[in-house]
């Protein structure tokens, strides 16, 4: 009995296709909890499809996913001086964000991140006339560029890439690679028709593994079913029944995920609402939970445990029996499944 990740294998790997298709030179990307896949599964996957390099996280992931992945591994988290050192081959490549950092990885394989409009990290306009002197003791592999996701301001990104690229042209700085991220199939064709001599290569994650959501599904297993009436206490509060019904014991707690949430940005007034309803249900203690029965997303009937959930299904519902699954809708990046069921 488990909470399972059943895979439309061949939709999902035809979805894979597709992007593949419309971005050539792709650099698949791998990290944190593998997109919900795992590690292991989406190494696999990129190797099936001839990739060349695979993006991880950071330098505690390239060490793991080494032993899956024999292409070059990109580590996306930029160096910094006095980091841990961790055993790589020479087949990592380092993010680097700051001309003190390409100082710092003598013999290295490197990718410079110049500063986006995202203005997490990356060097500046101002540091490109270090880079010359700077850039001589390492293997440079490219630049890149992380954009955003939206653009409220109404701005361009390809002509914020074509800036970018105009400034490393005038500093004198090769411009054989440039990584990006965030980009349309048509602004990436744009810039490879505006700038022939350069490759550009997207890396993507989200879009690559997760764009098709039908291919992909959440089950947690019925582990246990009890008939409560209204008034009855139940659960480590002891908290009473609103109605009669029954207590669902079902596989998918909070070691998988179940529960916890990353915070949304929400525009509009509708969703803006919404978020005011669910805090005030939650004052209260009604929260709904991810699992689905008869048509409905049912509520938690007190908050996840550790390896389950008890959801309350009133009487007037169809009863669940034990071996039964409930449909969940989870969120990839911060869900651990029990097993994945290719199907």
């Amino acid at each position: 009995m488990a909470l399972s990740l059943y895979v439309d294998t061949a939709r999902w790997r035809a979805h894979q296709k597709s992007v593949i298709d419309q971005f050539p030179g792709l650099v698949p990307v791998c990290k944190g909890n593998g997109y919900g896949f795992g590690h292991e599964r989406l190494s696999e996957e990129a190797s099936r499809f001839g990739a060349d390099m695979l993006a991880v996280g950071t330098t505690y992931e390239a060490a793991r996913i080494k032993d899956w992945f024999s292409g070059d591994l990109l580590v996306l988290t930029p160096f910094r001086r006095g980091e841990e050192p961790v055993p790589l081959p020479d087949r990592v490549v380092r993010s680097v964000s700051s001309v003190d950092g390409v100082h710092a990885l003598v013999g290295a394989r490197v990718v410079i991140e110049c500063m986006s409009s995202m203005k997490r990290h990356g060097i500046s306009e101002q540091d490109l006339g270090q880079l010359h002197a700077a850039i001589e003791d390492v293997r440079l592999e490219g630049f890149a560029l992380h954009l955003p996701l939206d653009r409220t301001d109404g701005s361009d990104a390809v002509e914020e890439v074509i800036g970018w690229m105009d400034r490393l042209r005038a500093a004198r700085l090769p411009l054989h690679t440039m990584f990006v991220s965030h980009l349309r199939a048509q602004e990436q064709a744009r810039l490879q028709q505006q700038f022939p001599q350069t490759r550009f290569r997207a890396r993507i994650g989200t879009r690559l593994w997760l764009g098709d959501h039908e291919a992909t599904e959440y089950r947690g297993a019925v582990l246990d079913v009890t008939r409560v009436a209204r008034g009855d206490r139940f659960g480590y509060r002891q908290q009473k029944a609103a109605s009669d019904g029954w207590l669902v014991v079902v596989a998918g707690g909070t070691s998988h995920g179940v529960g916890l949430e990353a915070p949304k940005a929400l525009h509009g007034v509708m969703p803006r609402a919404k978020g005011v309803a669910r805090a005030g249900l939650a004052t209260v203690n009604r929260n709904l939970s991810p699992f689905v029965w008869a048509g409905k997303q049912r509520w938690f009937a007190e908050p996840p445990h550790m390896q389950v959930s008890i959801l309350f299904v009133p009487a007037d519902a169809q009863e669940p029996k034990v071996g039964d699954e409930l449909v969940a809708h989870l969120r990839h990046t911060t869900t651990q499944f029990d097993r994945l069921v290719d199907r």
